[in-house]
């Protein structure tokens, strides 16, 4: 099934290549409270062999997934709309209230699930000086990872996702990045970029229905 494979993947997930001093790598899967929650979402929404679409956010953050240990599902979300109760915290995080417009727009969560998987760029994240940090963010960083992204891509690929399609959460850098390594390695026959869910959020927020329309359509497409 699907969600072993997923479960088995984020418990193995570690940095093989030193890293620039002060740099901490954020990894919610060796909190066994976040370990235990994720692992009852990928049961629960990936129980099957059904190829889903990929979408690649950047990395984890530590308010979103860094808690939950599912992408852009803060622990509100992930008990409101994905029936999985927890004890954390109970705070909303930027990029997953955005998401979950989106999900609720496509038709809820059991619907979404089954066409797509959310990954990163980066499936562990990364903080500095306690606060988070993007894999781009830092000159010679994504070189030092290269060799740990596209190995997990290629692990998460070899599930069965579609290739034909993937979206790209991040217009900008994170799009460029995706774009280099695609060409390359030819992960995917078309990258369609996406305005990053925390832009919206923090800057567009007065059109935040006119992004998620933009996001159901490319996504019903």
């Amino acid at each position: 099934m699907l969600a072993n494979r997923i479960n088995h993947f984020n418990q193995n997930l570690s940095i093989p290549v030193s890293l620039p001093k002060g740099i901490e790598v954020l990894n919610p899967f060796r909190n066994p409270a976040t370990s235990y929650l994720s692992e009852l979402f990928y049961k629960k929404y990936y129980n099957d062999q059904k190829a889903r679409t990929l979408i690649l956010g950047i990395n984890p953050g530590r308010f979103g997934s860094g808690l939950t240990g599912v992408p852009f599902t803060d622990p509100i979300n992930l008990e409101k709309f994905c029936g999985i109760e927890n004890n954390l915290p109970k705070k909303h995080e930027l990029s997953s209230e955005f998401i979950y417009h989106v999900i609720n727009a496509f038709g809820g969560v059991e619907l979404f699930y089954q066409k797509f998987y959310f990954g990163s760029i980066s499936p562990l994240g990364f903080a500095k000086d306690g606060k988070n940090l993007n894999y781009y963010d830092l000159k010679g960083l994504p070189e030092k990872l290269m060799s740990f992204i596209i190995a997990s891509l290629q692990t998460q690929l070899g599930w069965g996702l579609n290739r034909e399609v993937v979206f790209c959460l991040g217009e900008g850098k994170n799009f460029d990045f995706l774009q280099k390594i695609n060409s390359e390695h030819k992960f995917f026959n078309k990258i369609i970029p996406l305005p990053h869910p925390r832009f919206i959020m923090q800057y567009k927020r007065k059109k935040l229905n006119e992004y998620v329309y933009e996001y159901s359509k490319q996504m019903k497409n």
